[in-house]
């Protein structure tokens, strides 16, 4: 492993944190985010897991020490069309998805329906930044 990296998945309460050994790892976590941290070792995952409110405490930490971090965002999908833009045939369209889906463009897309003309996209979508050291 040659970055750590932090996970912020959807629907859980904790952060997931990928990181090279050191035998100090929970006592760093201590010094670094305060004695009232509790870090905890997920073995099947085999990942540190601390609270999601630390998350920019975490990801500094992290660049600070080891120069850069990997962080992972997940987001719940909020993609969004109308049955009218999916199924036209012309070029105008007026739709939020700003023609990505025109005349089924999308066409791999699973769309449900809500409502008489709306389409959702149920799913998650991972946004990945690299956050690094700032420099002094």
């Amino acid at each position: 492993m040659s970055l750590p990296t932090v996970h912020r998945p959807v629907g859980t309460a904790r952060l997931r944190i990928r990181m090279p050994y050191a035998p100090d790892t929970r006592a760093w976590w201590h010094d670094q985010l305060g004695d009232l941290i509790r870090p905890a070792w997920n073995r099947e995952m085999k990942c540190w897991e601390i609270a999601r409110s630390h998350m920019r405490e975490v990801v500094e930490a992290l660049a600070e020490r080891f120069g850069a971090v990997e962080v992972a965002l997940d987001f719940r999908n909020s993609s969004r069309c109308d049955v009218r833009c999916r199924d036209a045939e012309g070029d105008d369209c007026d739709c939020q998805c700003l023609g990505e889906n025109h005349g089924g463009a999308a066409y791999w897309r699973a769309w449900i329906q809500v409502g008489e003309t709306t389409l959702v996209e149920p799913g998650i979508v991972q946004r990945i930044l690299l956050v690094e050291r700032r420099r002094r």
